[in-house]
């Protein structure tokens, strides 16, 4: 695994965006800082670049880095959850502005998974993390129900087929400074 951290972090920094194996499903990814590399992503996922997509982080402090506040709930809900579980955050700053939603907020996801927190750790900072799928299309469940569009679209494909994962999305609630709680997606 070493060595497919170590190439992950070379194509990321060069501003890459990678295939790789997520806490959930296989995920395509980039430094979301770079809006470039965001927008390659967009650009192969034929996604409008006002539908946002997720981030992962390494940890709470990471999480802050992104989020101006982020509301005591949070962690709450970290604490309680049995599943994967990403969470929309208001006032979202420091990232690519083509990942923040319209209205300032983005999707962040702490990944209970190794090889995601080594990235995050060692690129020091949040990578974006969408579904390997065209918009629209699917959620593919393996690696080998993703296209060949996808597969043949990034800059590199990390190399853990043989990684046994998650096959399915995270469960997606959005957390208002307010106190507000809102179930996006189960």
């Amino acid at each position: 695994m070493h060595q497919e951290i170590k190439k992950t972090i070379e194509v990321l920094k060069q501003g890459g965006i990678i295939l790789y194996p997520t806490d959930t499903v296989w995920g395509i990814g980039c430094d979301a800082t770079n809006a470039e590399a965001v927008a390659k992503i967009y650009k192969l996922k034929k996604r409008i670049e006002t539908k946002a997509m997720i981030c992962l982080v390494a940890d709470d402090r990471m999480l802050k880095k992104y989020v101006k506040t982020v509301p005591d709930a949070a962690q709450s809900i970290f604490d309680i959850a049995e599943e994967p579980i990403t969470i929309i955050y208001d006032d979202a700053q420091n990232l690519a502005p083509n990942l923040i939603a319209e209205d300032k907020t983005i999707a962040i996801r702490i990944p209970d998974d190794e090889f995601c927190y080594q990235i995050c750790r060692k690129l020091n900072g949040a990578i974006v993390s969408t579904s390997a799928n065209i918009s629209g299309a699917p959620t593919p469940k393996s690696f080998k129900e993703i296209s060949q569009e996808i597969i043949k679209g990034v800059d590199y494909v990390v190399n853990l087929h043989h990684e046994k994962k998650a096959t399915k999305p995270s469960s997606i609630i959005k957390l208002s400074r307010d106190g507000v709680v809102k179930v996006i997606r189960k």
